[in-house]
């Protein structure tokens, strides 16, 4: 699924009482962690073209830091530790997870599968690709919905003075 769909999850599902910013960062930290990075260099150095890059031309720490960021195992420990430390934190990094929820049957073995329990085992369930119609309006709608429901919740409790 695409970087801003996961950071719209993210807002609409964990980004209540004040924290949308984070939300919105924990809804897309596993592309951040992958992509970000890459996507620098590529600009910096001049070398930045439109659309997904090939996989011939990716980096070994790209693929690294893919496996790491899309990891459930590691997600999983440090949304948990977060959670003991900060609770309220980490409810707002669940979106992490959620991320990897979404990604695990719409990503295909061709192009980045995820790797659930990263490091224990490599594997990967060949999805179906977010990229398919079928695949992205159903989500570009629910993400939509989401979004207009958590604000109308929020009206709702600002006319009747519950904040």
């Amino acid at each position: 699924m695409d970087t801003f769909s996961h950071a719209l999850w993210g807002l609409g599902l964990f980004g209540q009482r004040g924290r949308a910013g984070l939300a919105l960062l924990f809804g897309a930290l596993p592309d951040l962690i992958s992509f970000a990075p890459f996507l620098l260099w590529r600009l910096v150095t001049g070398r930045w073209t439109p659309g997904k890059p090939p996989l011939e031309i990716l980096p070994d720490w790209l693929l690294f830091n893919y496996a790491l960021g899309h990891s459930a195992l590691v997600a999983g420990c440090a949304v948990l530790l977060l959670w003991c430390w900060r609770p309220e934190q980490g409810f707002v990094a669940c979106g992490w997870l959620f991320h990897i929820v979404l990604d695990f049957p719409f990503h295909s073995a061709d192009y980045f599968p995820t790797q659930l329990l990263w490091p224990l085992s490599d594997f990967a369930f060949d999805g179906i690709p977010w990229s398919r119609p079928w695949i992205w309006y159903p989500n570009l709608v629910g993400v939509l919905a989401l979004l207009v429901w958590r604000l109308g919740q929020r009206r709702r409790r600002r006319m009747t003075g519950k904040l």
